[in-house]
């Protein structure tokens, strides 16, 4: 059953359509992801869904009593309140609930009887189970902890960083259990630890989730359905982004096939007209209308033919391009390097080479030092100990805060400061508007001043200057937060032709993994140099992590077992004898396998005996041996612990 329908919906800001016509439907425990490039209508779709638009035309029907919350780029909170004061206040619905639900306990066990007490009672625990309510407090501590806003519960949330206000907001949307719950980019300012501990808790709610995300992964492993928003219209894909891909992939081979199909018919239908129309002009008038329309549509296809396969190409481009080793130099040189800031122990003994071509992207936890890591590299800041060597090397530098944009500039005085409207790119002079068409720029944009721009918007146009710049190495902090996935490709896309050497710093684990040869991971007070993919390291990250939690389990057992032993248990009979008599055993069989396998090595025994014979004797003596073994080991075991 349909919780939101959307009806032949329209919408217009201005001139700009940005929905024409379209039906939306959201079930129940569906988790959609919206896809779209920057200004395609993402974020209209997700408001008008949440109720805050108002469509031009068409409906919006909601479900009776349902509850719809969104994630808001800007979370408006109660400035004098802690952080878990904040918390508290977003639930403060379940929390009443949970008062009134003990309050109408001691009225019933007064009056065991009424049912208005026993309807109400009703109501509330129906309330309380649907936000999963009863254990509310410990649902709080597990956010502020997997979110690390615990060390600032107590903090003003004025004091807060924006990212850190996200991460509450975030987190008390999540404790609300809406029934309906809009998220608009929900991995910004998370690592891939929060990223992960999100993915699950949103994975396991039998919520209704409809979300716009960069992050091709964070897609792939919740989405049920991806929407793609393109052109005013809808589309539906089922499955995450990889069955997107593949479906995208179908598409184009249908257009390609329609193509042919269409050229065939047209090639035919002109000959027609060139035969016989002059003959029969007027009769025949549609069917010449029919072929000039077979024409125009044969002009256009192409066009979307190639953007298509352009956008598949970049989506889908081989992971970790290399270069050959002896074409490369050396750039940057770590010596011992450490850092400590007011006492806090960030890194010690780093000792790295950065070579140019090198993909080096930097991963670990937020606060681990990965961007006072960058800012050494940059000079900005020094280092504890040790030494830092560099190169005659230039650097591009791509910063969250888009430092070398001006608010008061137009795109083209910000590309032609000196006037003109051609750009040197990489030795290439371009006309402005072709070079920033290739970063989804329509021509009307050249004249608007930066200020105007959306945060996506921004950060494409800090990206497309910082590719006509020539430079040895790329230095980007969190490059893919506020773009699309589109315009995520370009840049993967931009950055594969790069020859210099790339270090990164992203939680986007799809991009890192693409883009990525090598990784400099954050371990405590260590950086370990990696040569493997993001995703793998993080599946071994987990798999150590449940070693250790098997490893805690069996030493707690074996511990258990020791105090047992205290309590006069002995070895049985059988155990003794086998902890007296089969070490000879193991031993005679070992001097066995070892004849036997010098036997079967010297083609004078073998050719006498029958090499059947031999191997047939050393398979049975190692399947004794073994048995052997297991149950020798497992007495001692016992008997150690007996000690």
């Amino acid at each position: 059953m349909a919780l939101i329908d959307l009806i032949d919906v329209s919408k217009k800001f201005g001139a700009n359509e940005i929905l024409n016509g379209v039906n939306f439907s959201i079930n129940e425990n569906e988790k959609i992801a919206i896809i779209g490039k920057n200004g395609s209508g993402k974020s209209t779709l997700m408001k008008i869904i949440s109720g805050e638009v108002t469509v031009d035309s068409g409906r919006r029907i909601a479900q009776s009593l349902i509850s719809v919350e969104m994630l808001a780029q800007n979370p408006n909170f109660n400035a004098t309140f802690s952080v878990r004061e904040a918390l508290n206040n977003e639930l403060k619905e379940i929390f009443d609930a949970i008062s009134e639900y003990e309050k109408s306990g001691v009225l019933l066990a007064n009056d065991p009887e009424n049912k208005e007490i026993l309807k109400e009672q009703e109501r509330l625990i129906k309330f309380i189970e649907a936000k999963d309510g009863w254990n509310i407090e410990h649902k709080i501590e597990r956010i502020l902890q997997e979110f690390k806003l615990k060390e600032y519960e107590n903090r003003p949330i004025c004091s807060l960083s924006g990212g850190e206000i996200r991460r509450v907001a975030l987190g008390a949307l999540i404790l609300k259990k809406p029934d309906v719950l809009l998220l608009d980019e929900p991995t910004n300012h998370l690592d891939v630890y929060m990223v992960k501990f999100l993915e699950d808790m949103l994975k396991s709610s039998n919520q209704s989730i409809v979300f716009i995300s960069h992050d091709r992964y964070f897609i792939d492993s919740l989405a049920t359905r991806c929407v793609e928003v393109e052109e005013a219209g809808l589309r539906s894909f089922d499955g995450g982004y990889a069955n997107y891909l593949a479906k995208k992939e179908e598409i184009l081979a249908s257009l390609a096939k329609s193509h042919e199909t269409l050229l065939k018919q047209l090639k035919a239908e002109e000959e027609w007209l060139r035969r016989g129309v002059k003959a029969r002009l007027k009769r025949n008038e549609g069917r010449k209308e029919r072929v000039l329309a077979m024409r125009e549509e044969a002009k256009k296809n192409p066009g979307v033919i190639r953007r298509v396969r352009l956008e598949l190409e970049r989506a889908s481009k081989n992971f970790n391009q290399t270069q050959s080793q002896n074409r490369k130099k050396m750039l940057f040189e770590f010596k011992n390097l450490g850092k400590s800031i007011d006492g806090k122990v960030l890194f010690t003994n780093f000792d790295a080479r950065v070579l140019q071509g090198e993909r080096i992207a930097i991963v670990g936890r937020n606060g681990s030092g990965k961007s006072t890591l960058l800012k050494i590299l940059l000079g900005l800041e020094k280092p504890s100990s040790g030494e830092i060597k560099r190169g005659e090397v230039s650097i591009g530098y791509f910063d969250q805060a888009r430092n070398v944009l001006d608010d008061d500039k137009s795109l083209i005085e910000t590309f032609c400061p000196n006037g003109g409207d051609h750009v040197l790119v990489r030795g290439r002079n371009m006309h402005v508007y072709g070079y920033l068409k290739n970063f989804l720029f329509p021509k009307e944009f050249l004249d608007k001043k930066i200020g105007v721009l959306s945060g996506g918007e921004k950060n494409r146009v800090a990206l497309a200057l910082l590719f006509t710049k020539t430079y040895d190495v790329l230095v980007l902090d969190e490059p893919t937060n506020d773009l699309d996935i589109a315009t995520i490709n370009i840049l993967e896309d931009y950055l594969q032709s790069f020859e210099g050497a790339i270090l990164l710093v992203s939680h986007d684990r799809y991009f890192v993994d693409k883009m990525a040869n090598k990784l400099w991971a954050f371990e405590g007070e260590r950086i370990n140099v990696l040569h493997e993919e993001y995703s793998i390291y993080l599946e071994l990250e987990d798999e150590m992590k449940e070693l250790d939690k098997f490893e805690k389990e069996l030493s707690n057992s074996q511990n258990e077992a020791k105090q047992k032993s205290k309590s006069g248990v002995k070895l049985s009979y059988k155990q003794t004898q086998i902890l007296n008599t089969y070490p000879d055993k193991i031993s005679a069989l070992e001097i066995r396998i070892t004849e036997l396998n010098e036997a079967l090595s010297d083609p004078k025994i073998y050719q006498e005996l029958s090499l059947t014979m031999l191997y047939n004797e050393l398979e049975a003596a190692k399947a004794e041996l073994e048995e052997l073994e297991n149950d020798y080991f497992e007495v001692l075991e016992i008997a150690e612990e007996l000690e």
